[in-house]
């Protein structure tokens, strides 16, 4: 028996607009429960919708980024929904006519860049929230009623867990580079669903078992960790019946149980036409001229994968240190900031990864928010670079840097960090650690297997011994001599 996983995903994106899609309630994450809501998002007789045009704009650059087709013609559709978070019986939504469709979006997995076809990506209104916690029964909060959101629709393209994974991490670095979410998870900016079936190839012929979507996702873990259960939950269900396949048995909408790591079921499908959509009649539709598609591509920036493929090519950057660079619009700007303003790629990188990456983590802060400009790291970077410092003080120097405006060369003075370049006092250092360590010394003269680790340790000798004030290049050169000379 040969399987084989298929996956397609929605992701629902909340835009980042101060009002929502058809009203001018402003969008709150924390408000107290119904405080931003009105009667259009209430669904009170009579209320009618004005469309939110800046949710339709950053709508359209993400269909630019995603290398879809903008429709030029776009209108809204009423998607019936008889559930208590959309008080009004009916979703405004796009069916027959979204605003993006026929896209690709590149994923790198295991080295080798895998192209994701794009359906098409549609906005909407999400809807209200059920509250479980909250005392007795179930309470509705409708303040996310109406709330702009941006449904991007893939085909079945992507094969496992790890793929999709891949593509939702990347694709999640999209829409909060381009500016047009915050992406926040766990405030529900960012909600994923797979939907699985499995094609199960025995005695040469193929089955395929009923597609399950895994409502809800909010975390890149739990996208990969579901489908990898449901694929095999699935396989499972057809080894004990084969009457469980596509056309037979239901389409199911299934939930995630992250504590017990199952899927579970909540109910069967809706197909479209269970939605009856139908032309909203109080909304009109949308036209994008050519002139008004040309000023939306003028407004991208460079995008994280050309530009990670830049920082790779241009400056020979590793991928895992491109990628913490590019991981928002920012951090790159600042990269390429310090940059220009001097520091070797080289080297900046991984001061930017290794030391203000750090400080930024332990301070729940981007590189950006230290505020630190490019032009001060760059002074740091040339400050090492030159020798004026070792590595270990510019860490230092990284951190004093954060509350105090002096250049880095001003600091390391004051500070008494400079590197000590006098070769008579460094020739001391040297000549003591050798008298000190005769069994390092026979080893890096006469053991070939042991030499190596024995100059290694040496030099570490030598600059704890100096406080770390040694220059290093000088104490390496120095203890070349000096153990030429003992060869002689």
């Amino acid at each position: 028996m040969k399987t084989r996983t298929i996956i397609g995903l929605e992701i629902h994106v909340q835009l980042k607009t101060q009002s929502k899609m058809f009203c001018g309630c402003r969008v709150a994450f924390e408000a107290p429960s119904n405080g931003c809501v009105c009667p259009v998002c209430l669904g009170h007789p009579g209320a009618l919708p004005v469309i939110n045009r800046r949710a339709f704009e950053l709508s359209v650059l993400v269909g630019l980024a995603l290398n879809c087709k903008i429709a030029p013609f776009t209108k809204w559709d009423r998607k019936s929904y008889f559930y208590p978070d959309m008080p009004k019986n009916y979703q405004i939504s796009q069916y027959d006519f979204p605003l993006a469709s026929e896209g690709s979006f590149d994923v790198v997995v295991a080295g080798a860049a895998r192209p994701v076809r794009i359906r098409r990506a549609h906005l909407e209104e999400d809807a209200g929230k059920n509250v479980h916690d909250a005392g007795a029964g179930t309470h509705v909060d409708l303040n996310r009623a109406g709330t702009p959101l941006l449904e991007i629709v893939t085909e079945p393209d992507l094969v496992s867990g790890d793929h999709a994974y891949a593509f939702c991490v990347e694709l999640h670095r999209l829409v909060t580079y381009l500016g047009v979410s915050e992406g926040n998870m766990k405030k529900g900016q960012m909600r994923f669903e797979p939907n699985i079936n499995v094609a199960i190839e025995a005695d040469g012929v193929e089955y395929r078992t009923p597609i399950a979507e895994i409502k809800n996702l909010n975390s890149f873990r739990a996208v990969r960790d579901a489908i990898a259960f449901e694929s095999q939950r699935q396989i499972a269900a057809w080894t004990d019946d084969h009457g469980y396949v596509f056309g037979k048995a239901p389409n199911e909408n299934r939930g995630w149980n992250a504590d017990r790591g199952v899927t579970e079921f909540q109910r069967e499908k809706e197909a479209a036409h269970d939605y009856r959509y139908f032309p909203d009649p109080d909304l009109l539709p949308i036209r994008v001229t050519p002139e008004a598609l040309a000023n939306f591509r003028d407004q991208l920036p460079e995008l994280p994968q050309a530009r990670r493929s830049r920082l790779q090519s241009q400056y020979g950057l590793l991928e895992d240190a491109a990628n913490t660079i590019v991981s928002d619009r920012a951090t790159a700007d600042l990269f390429d900031a310090m940059v220009v303003a001097g520091a070797s790629p080289e080297l900046g990188a991984k001061q930017f990864v290794n030391t203000w990456q750090a400080l930024a983590k332990d301070q729940g802060l981007t590189i950006v928010a230290l505020g630190v400009s490019g032009e001060r790291m760059a002074k740091l970077a040339i400050l090492v670079e030159k020798g004026g410092v070792n590595k270990t003080a510019a860490t230092t120097l990284a951190e004093v840097m954060l509350t105090r405006p002096e250049d880095p060369e001003s600091l390391a003075k004051e500070l008494g960090l400079g590197l000590e370049r006098d070769a008579g006092a460094t020739e001391a250092w040297v000549d003591e650690v050798l008298a000190a360590n005769e069994k390092a010394v026979a080893d890096a003269v006469a053991n070939p297997k042991k030499a190596k680790a024995a100059l290694g340790f040496l030099r570490g000798q030598v600059m704890k011994l100096s406080g770390g004030k040694a220059d290093p290049k000088l104490v390496g050169e120095l203890l070349t001599r000096r153990l030429e000379q003992l060869l002689q």
